[in-house]
């Protein structure tokens, strides 16, 4: 059963007709200086449809004629309690309270929802126990009809207050930093979402530079447009407007962004609101186009989040059949389309999707985490955020608060973190802000050893569980970039796992591998030899950023390449199963060139004689022509060599030089 929660906007417009009925105008005798003014305050509160019925920029407007007013008789109830209540609905809520206390001193029935709007003041300043005691207090105002449309409203409201009180007791450790002015405005900003190796942001904002310049008729500010912005010598740059094609005259908002930076989602304002992905190619970013499967429907879709391996896509929808208001989905890859569309819309479950609200869907790059808001839980007011891990029983954890002070009681939404999980990014208006919503940094802080440091000086917490690879692929004669296909295979499995491309202007790529895997990595691009990596990643291992940057050889003659994924046991000659894809990768560059002669070579350190390891060498050359063989591949197109430890290209005094120094290589005799 779908159980939509009731908005402030709801209460404070439900039922109340007493409003209406009392004169809402002020009398020229108590205020002789601004009789005006209050008229203007009275339209833009109204707009002709009753109060309480536009948004923040309506009640900004009112609010400044209110204020003025209140120069003049600061001791009038009702103007005290307006102004209180336009607070409540402006970017700085916290200023409500002692306008609305006030107001009850002068006038304890100034207005029936006075205890409501008290209860709301508090409870955004986190005085909860005054909080719950106005709630309780409003409840008794209410006759039988009215107490049975809002009491689930108001409870909820109290149990927020109490998950308040419990939360403030144990605050996190984080530090909270504005991310400074060239990103933030005095104009909203929000919706960030970053790289995972934060170097660049992409974020929404309502700001004059909105492509066309045209305002929102019923909000009264600036339609919504995507900015960028790139991380140089560890400072944001002067975030400029993406442009088109992204941007139209119409709202465009930031959705997601995959860990690479090279693929956007976007939110779009037609059909209910539907999301639409581009790609940058080189340096430009292509024609947005509407996300396929079972993403889209006539209803709304926000907020989407690509996994690790670009395999999984989720997403926020309101589409009917839902457990909340908005819930989180999720889409596959689909096996059968050969363009990689998606599958239809799963529902990921009554343990992530409360009855209430859910958005900002993030899934981190170490393929076990998700974030998200969520209005259910135990949150502490709107939208908190949370998080929930996958378990090896392939189920979500129940979600975890973040905590105070990330959540406040307002809403707290848009959260990215960083792959190295140091750093988190959301929304949230403070009172260091640049005048609206404003984009923050967390950063994440070890447990202090000792109590009396300064927080400053105490360490960034680094717990994720993944690598970021990273780095630029070149052609190895010219050293101009490439784009190339990067494929990540799981050896235990041989699978491939994930598939990306570098970019074609700066041949940059980057790529996460979650913890507790032995990945194979293989480069490949048309014309060139592929080049292959190993990287063994045990379960316990926290974030590293390993740069590899990569130089691809063109097909030639005496070129040569190291089968990193080409692995014996110790002593032995006996391929093993983790070998498979890497053959198949050669297996599939001798059937492309029929034509095409090489040699196989095995090389081993200097331990034991030279006897022994040029007779193990030799054998485990042999060991690939003869898989190659078995596959097709004519015997005389191939030789095997044992060169034992006489061409090491390492130094074996060291482990790690001998590791290098065990190897399999292939080189092109012929073409």
């Amino acid at each position: 059963m779908r159980k939509k929660i009731l908005f402030v906007v709801t209460i404070m417009s439900f039922a109340f007709l007493a409003m209406a009925q009392k004169n809402t105008e002020f009398s020229k005798d108590n205020f002789p200086n601004d009789s005006k003014g209050l008229k203007e305050a009275k339209k833009a509160i109204n707009n002709g449809d009753g109060f309480y019925q536009r948004g923040p920029q309506s009640y900004k407007l009112a609010l400044d004629f209110y204020l003025k007013a209140n120069e003049f008789n600061p001791n009038n109830a009702e103007l005290n309690f307006k102004i209180g209540t336009c607070y409540l609905f402006s970017y700085t809520k916290s200023k409500a309270v002692p306008f609305l206390e006030k107001a009850r001193e002068l006038d304890a029935n100034v207005d029936p929802r006075l205890n409501f709007m008290l209860a709301r003041g508090y409870h955004l300043t986190l005085q909860w126990d005054k909080a719950i005691a106005e709630y309780n207090a409003f409840l008794k105002t209410l006759n039988p009809t009215e107490l049975r449309e809002i009491n689930d409203e108001i409870q909820k409201r109290i149990t927020e207050c109490k998950s308040g009180k419990e939360l403030v007791k144990k605050p996190v450790n984080v530090k909270i930093e504005n991310v400074g002015p060239t990103i933030n405005t005095s104009y909203p900003e929000y919706g960030e979402v970053i790289s995972a190796d934060e170097s660049v942001m992409i974020f929404t904002s309502k700001r004059p530079t909105t492509l066309g310049g045209g305002k929102d008729p019923f909000l009264n500010e600036y339609f919504e447009d995507i900015y960028i912005s790139n991380k140089k010598d560890g400072k944001w740059t002067e975030a400029q407007n993406i442009g088109k094609p992204v941007n139209d005259e119409k709202h465009n908002a930031t959705a997601g962004l995959s860990l690479d930076g090279q693929t956007l989602y976007a939110y779009i304002d037609e059909n209910n609101g539907d999301l639409y992905e581009t790609h940058l190619k080189g340096d430009k970013w292509e024609e947005p186009k509407k996300i396929g499967g079972g993403v889209n429907t006539k209803f709304h879709e926000s907020s989407a989040s690509l996994s690790y391996d670009g395999k999984t896509l989720y997403f926020v929808s309101d589409r009917p059949g839902g457990i909340g208001d908005r819930d989180i989905y999720y889409c596959l890859k689909d096996p059968k389309d050969p363009k990689g569309g998606w599958g239809p819309a799963v529902n990921i479950g009554s343990t992530v999707n409360s009855p209430y609200g859910e958005e900002g869907i993030f899934a981190h790059p170490d393929g076990k985490t998700i974030y998200f808001s969520s209005q259910g839980f135990n949150s502490m007011g709107g939208y908190d955020i949370f998080k929930s891990t996958l378990g090896k029983n392939g189920k979500w954890s129940k979600p975890v608060n973040l905590g105070y002070p990330i959540n406040t009681p307002d809403d707290d939404v848009f959260f990215v973190i960083s792959a190295s999980g140091k750093h988190g990014y959301y929304t949230s208006i403070r009172p260091d802000g640049f005048g609206d919503k404003d984009i923050y940094m967390i950063t994440y802080l070890e447990e202090p050893k000792d109590t009396t440091k300064k927080m400053d000086s105490v360490k960034v917490a680094v717990v994720a569980q993944t690598t970021l690879l990273k780095g630029v692929i070149t052609d190895a004669k010219t050293g101009n970039p490439l784009e190339a296909t990067i494929e990540v295979v799981d050896n235990q499995k041989n699978e491939v796992i994930a598939s990306f491309k570098s970019n074609s202007a700066t041949g940059k790529y980057l790529i996460s591998l979650p913890s507790g895997k032995n990945y194979g990595i293989a480069v490949k691009a048309d014309g060139y030899l592929f080049h292959s990596e190993n990287f063994d990643i045990p379960a316990s291992s926290v974030y590293q950023e390993i740069e590899k940057n990569v130089a691809l050889n063109k097909i030639e003659v005496g070129q040569k390449i190291i089968l990193n994924n080409i692995f014996f046991d110790t002593a032995k000659s006996d391929l093993r199963t983790e070998s498979t894809n890497e053959l198949e990768n050669l297996l599939k560059l001798m059937n492309d060139i029929a034509t095409l002669k090489i040699e196989i070579s095995g090389h081993t350190d200097n331990v034991g004689s030279a006897e022994y390891n040029q007779g193990l060498s030799e054998a485990r050359a042999k060991a690939v022509v003869d898989y190659l063989t078995k596959k097709g591949v004519s015997k005389s197109r191939m030789v095997f060599k044992g060169y034992g430890f006489t061409q090491p290209i390492a130094d074996n005094s060291t482990e790690e030089g001998r590791q290098l120094n065990r190897r399999t290589e292939f080189k092109i005799l012929s073409k």
